[in-house]
Parts: structure tokens; C-alpha cells; sequence
């Protein structure tokens, strides 16, 4: 995903929300907002939102196994389909 280049001051945002929003229909880039010449938030589309959440959720999950396998806190996959197989 490349960064955006659309930079903003907070005037621009406060003038222009209602552009900005109908813009995100067809433009998916994130905005980059200033205050006093230093970035300070980004504006972003709810759909970009929700996937870098998905993301990120998913990345937790590969983490978190990651741990589980070096504390050696698994089981073969053979034992595992056994388990399942019983009910267990």
C-alpha cells in the first residue's frame, strides 16, 4: 500500500468534509491532516478501516501461534484429528 500524498492542513478538513467524503467513493487514500504544519491524524474510508483491522487481527493470531510453537504448546496434527474424531 503506498503512503499518501495527500496532505492537508486542518482548515481544509473543517472546509471540505463533505468533498472529502464523496471523494473517498471513488479514491480510497488515506488523507494525512496537519495542525500548525505537523501531521496529526489520517482520514481514512470506513472500508480501508475495517480491512487494516482484519488485518491486524490476523497478524495477532499468527503471532500469538508463533509463541504457542516456540513454548512448545502444540500438538500433532494426527493427534489433533484423533481428538476431534472422539469428540473430545
Amino acid at each position: 500500500m503506498k503512503l499518501s500524498n495527500k496532505i492537508y492542513p486542518i482548515s481544509y478538513l473543517k472546509s471540505h468534509a463533505a468533498e472529502i467524503v464523496k471523494d473517498f467513493e471513488d479514491n480510497r487514500s488515506p488523507l494525512i491532516i496537519t495542525q500548525n504544519g505537523e501531521a496529526k491524524i489520517v482520514v481514512m474510508d470506513i472500508r480501508t478501516y475495517e480491512e487494516q483491522n482484519e488485518a491486524l487481527a490476523f497478524l495477532k493470531l499468527i503471532n500469538m501461534g508463533k509463541k504457542e510453537i516456540a513454548q512448545r504448546k502444540f500438538q500433532s496434527a494426527e493427534n489433533f484429528f484423533d481428538e476431534m474424531d472422539k469428540g473430545v
